[in-house]
């Protein structure tokens, strides 16, 4: 196990291959072990760095409330302790928030992102037009905060899961070990619940964000994604899209195959 202190906090680490560097940053609830299905084809060309965010599983949980101001200086701590600047930056869900709040904010530290079905629901209840849409996403998440407030968190997971990421009866398909990892960091999404700016986007910021970046969903995933991601496009000047087919909210977890075909090519430049 490798550790790094960043901005007050120790973060557990593991580097895998050899090649251009590639960071890979979890979504909510998870922690660095979600990469294992893909981390052998990428690690065949790349240095592919994962890590668990602030609170999550092995790295150091400060206690306090967190913000994902601190999630994208971590992250930018990360990556200038490891000299890997400029890397590429692969975000998950809301690690795809992490990611564009970095994009926007230190462009400097980066050759390149990719951003998976980032749940970015605040630049949508700033549209009139697309309120209802994230209202909708806004109630659902409301369900899962009540539980997680009432320290429900099993149940809280199972509803995050089912009725947020990736539909009824998926819970129950899960591996253990990933539910329990959900579980032991329910606290962590409640954390985020907290933080006014978690679910909204810099976008004026993105607009200066010049390198590559590429913007994935699949076709079975929730409408909210697909419409956060187009506002997404218009900000970012070298944006390009993939859309997957069958393959969730987590296509690494559904398809690994698909998506070290995706990614690996971007990630090398």
């Amino acid at each position: 196990m490798a550790e790094i202190r960043v901005n007050g906090v120790s973060l557990h680490y593991e580097t895998h291959g050899a090649g251009p560097g590639v960071v890979l940053v979890h979504g909510s609830w998870s922690d660095a072990d979600a990469w294992a299905r893909v981390l052998p084809g990428l690690a065949e060309s790349t240095t592919a760095v994962t890590y668990d965010r602030r609170g999550h599983s092995r790295s150091e949980d400060p206690l306090t409330q967190g913000s994902v101001h601190e999630d994208a200086a971590d992250l930018a701590g990360l990556i200038h302790g490891l000299g890997l600047a400029p890397v590429f930056v692969y975000g998950d869900s809301y690690g795809a928030l992490v990611t564009l709040r970095l994009a926007a904010a230190r462009p400097d530290l980066l050759r390149g992102i990719a951003v998976h079905e980032p749940p970015g629901t605040g630049v949508l209840l700033a549209d009139p037009v697309l309120r209802p849409l994230g209202a909708d996403y806004a109630e659902r998440v409301a369900a899962v905060r009540e539980l997680l407030e009432q320290a429900e968190s099993a149940a809280a997971a199972e509803l995050y899961v089912d009725s947020l990421a990736f539909g009824p009866g998926a819970w129950e398909q899960l591996p253990a070990p990933v539910r329990h990892t959900y579980i032991r960091n329910a606290p962590t999404y409640l954390d985020e619940l907290r933080d006014p700016d978690a679910l909204d986007l810099d976008l004026a910021g993105l607009g200066r964000f010049a390198d590559p970046a590429l913007l994935t969903q699949s076709d079975d995933s929730a409408l909210v994604f697909g419409e956060v991601l187009d506002l997404i496009d218009l900000a970012l000047p070298a944006a390009e899209r993939h859309l997957y087919e069958g393959a969730g909210h987590a296509p690494h977890l559904s398809q690994p195959e698909e998506w070290v075909r995706v990614v690996r090519p971007r990630a090398l430049g």
